[in-house]
Order: C-alpha cells, then structure tokens, then sequence
C-alpha cells in the first residue's frame, strides 16, 4: 500500500509541518488519519492471504476466508472513513471531494450487499449464484458486490482504488480541520 509506505521513516522530534507532510489527513482529524491506516494495514493482510491462498496447485481455503472476513469489515470501515469525509466537503480541495465521491459512490454499491445482506435501495436479500465467499480463482480475487450486478467488482480492485485515492492526498488538500 502506498499510504502506509508514507510511514516507513521514522523521523526524531518531528515538527508539526513535516508531520502533515508525511501525513496531510492528519490535519483533517487525528482519529481518521489513524483508521486509514488501519484499513491499509487490513489490505495488507486481506492481498497477502490472497495471494498465498491462490498460490498452489489447491487453493487454501483458511487464508481464503480470511482475506473474506476482513474484507466484510474493511469495506464497513472504508465507507465510513470516506462518508466522513464527503460530508466535510468544505475541508477538503475540489479534487479531492470528486476523487472521495467517487469512491463513496462505489463503495456504496459493494457495502449495502454485505453490511445489511440487502440489494442497494430494496428490502431484498442477496442472493448467490456463484460460490459463496465470491472466490475468482483465475484472478486470485474474491468479488465483492452482489453477485447478481455486473460488472464485478474485485477486492484487489477497490483495494487499490482506495489506496490510490489516499496516497494522493497532499498538504493542499485538506483545507481545514474536521473538529
């Protein structure tokens, strides 16, 4: 993840600028530069158990449905990070807000199907017509949206899509504080 590859140097008695340098949400909210970071260090762990999980001749069905379990609670967790900040537009540059509604937009899709087990806008159950967890062994992925929408929607994809949006955050981005 480029975000948490922000982190790696460690800097001895930092100022309060070259904190916000290496970390501009901060400046938004202490709070919420700290989930997203959490949810990289989830992404993290969710590919490296897809990728081992693939890896073989069988396909490992533990870190398979781990990487599934932490992508239920990591789409949970990215919404909310990003629904914070949609509604604090005025925080936030103008790319910014339209590369964060973006996101929303799509996270929205893949979270109402697993968060509530409900397709987006009906009181109807997901249901499946594809394995349970979503697995795209050809891709080394799992597919995340409800199983009846096309296109699919990968965790690999909105991993990174997610992580692109974040590592583009710079110092001119966040305008003010959310408090």
């Amino acid at each position: 993840m480029k975000y948490l590859e922000r982190f790696q140097r460690v800097l001895i008695n930092p100022t309060w600028e070259e904190i916000v340098e290496r970390d501009p949400l901060i400046a938004f909210s202490h709070y919420l530069s700290g989930r997203v970071s959490v949810l990289c260090s989830f992404a993290e762990e969710i590919i490296e158990n897809l990728d081992q999980g693939f890896s073989g001749e069988c396909v490992d069905g533990g870190r398979i449905g781990r990487a599934d379990s932490l992508m239920w609670l990591w789409l949970l967790g990215a919404y909310e990070v990003v629904r914070t900040m949609h509604q604090a537009k005025e925080c936030f540059s103008e790319r910014l807000v339209r590369d964060v509604g973006a996101l929303k937009k799509t996270l929205a899709t893949v979270r109402m199907p697993a968060a509530k087990m409900e397709k987006p806008g009906k009181k109807a159950a997901v249901t499946s017509n594809r394995s349970p967890t979503g697995w795209s062994v050809e891709n080394r992925d799992l597919l995340v949206n409800d199983p009846e929408e096309s296109p699919d929607i990968s965790a690999r994809w909105i991993l990174s899509e997610f992580d692109r949006v974040f590592s583009s955050i710079t110092r001119g981005d966040v305008l003010a504080s959310g408090i």
